[in-house]
C-alpha cells in the first residue's frame, strides 16, 4: 500500500503558502467580496489562495487532477486534489478567526474516490490538523512537532457533546424534529460550524457533529482526519466518506444513534 507521506509533506507546503496569503488579507479594510450565483460570498483571498495552490500542484504533481471550490475541475486520472481555499468565508470576511484552508488528495478505488491525505490549516487560530491513510491523524505546528489524535470513548448520548452549524438547514430539509430530539438527548450542544467541529471530534474534545448540506471540498480533508483518529464519518444516509452531500461524524460509538435521530421525519 502506498504510504502517501510525500503527498502529505506536499500538502503541508501548500498549506504554508496558502496561510501566508490568507493571513495577509485577513481583516484587510480593502478586502473585495463578491456574491456567487449560489448566493454565498467569495473574497479575493479565496480566489488567490486557490490559484496559488493550483499553481504549485501543477508544477509538483502535473499528472494529478484538481477540484477546487472556486475554479472547478481540471484534469483527469486516478488521483485528484480537492481544495477549499477558505472554509468559513463568512467568518473570514467578518474578522472571525474560525476559518481554514482544506487540502485533500483523493484516490480512485473499488468504492470510488476516497481521501488518502488531508490537511486542515486554521492559521488565525494557530492550529493545523492532518492525516494520511494508514498513518493516523495529528495536530501541531509541523510534521516533526505533532500530537496524535484520538476520538473520545463516550458511549452514552446523555454524556455526549454534539456540535452543529445552524438550525435553518435542518428545518429546510424536514429534519428539524429529529435534530431537536437529539439536542435534548445529549449532555451539551454548541454551534461551532464549518471545519472546526470535525477536528474537535478527531481530538476527542466533542463526540459528534453533523451538517445537512455540504460539498465535497468541505468534507474530503475533514473526513480522513476523523477516520484516521478512530472515528466514523458518513453521510446522513450512512454511506462512508464525503460523498453524500451532507455529513455526520462521531467517535463511532454513538454513530448509529446520531443517524437514527437525524433521519427522523415527522
Amino acid at each position: 500500500m502506498p504510504d502517501y507521506l510525500d503527498d502529505l509533506r506536499l500538502a503541508h507546503v501548500l498549506a504554508d503558502a496558502a496561510d501566508a496569503g490568507t493571513m495577509a488579507r485577513f481583516k484587510a479594510l480593502d478586502l473585495k467580496v463578491e456574491t456567487k450565483p449560489d448566493m454565498t460570498p467569495v473574497s479575493e483571498a479565496d480566489k488567490a489562495a486557490e490559484e496559488l495552490i493550483r499553481g504549485q500542484l501543477q508544477r509538483a504533481r502535473p499528472r494529478d487532477a484538481i477540484l477546487g471550490e472556486e475554479y472547478g475541475v481540471e484534469g483527469t486520472g486516478p488521483r485528484r486534489w480537492v481544495i477549499d481555499p477558505i472554509d468559513g468565508t463568512k467568518n473570514y470576511v467578518r474578522g472571525v478567526p474560525v476559518w481554514a484552508t482544506l487540502i485533500s488528495l483523493m484516490e480512485a478505488g473499488e468504492t470510488g474516490f476516497q481521501p488518502v491525505v488531508g490537511v486542515v490549516s486554521a492559521p488565525a487560530l494557530g492550529r493545523r490538523w492532518w492525516a494520511a491513510k494508514g498513518h493516523g491523524a495529528y495536530s501541531g505546528r509541523s510534521l516533526s512537532a505533532a500530537t496524535r489524535l484520538r476520538v473520545s470513548q463516550v458511549s452514552k448520548l446523555s454524556d455526549a457533546s454534539f456540535a452543529y452549524s445552524s438550525l435553518g438547514g435542518w428545518e429546510e430539509r424536514g429534519r428539524l424534529n429529529g435534530f431537536l430530539d437529539l439536542t435534548r438527548a445529549v449532555w451539551r450542544t454548541r454551534a461551532y460550524g464549518d471545519f472546526w467541529p470535525y477536528m474537535m471530534v478527531a481530538e476527542g474534545a466533542i463526540d459528534m457533529c453533523a451538517e445537512p448540506e455540504l460539498s465535497l471540498w468541505d468534507m474530503a480533508a475533514t473526513a480522513i482526519v476523523v477516520t484516521e483518529a478512530g472515528g466514523t464519518f458518513t453521510g446522513l444516509d450512512g454511506r462512508p466518506g464525503p460523498h453524500s452531500g451532507n455529513a455526520a461524524a462521531s467517535n463511532g460509538l454513538l454513530h448509529d444513534e446520531l443517524l437514527d435521530h437525524l433521519n427522523q421525519r415527522y
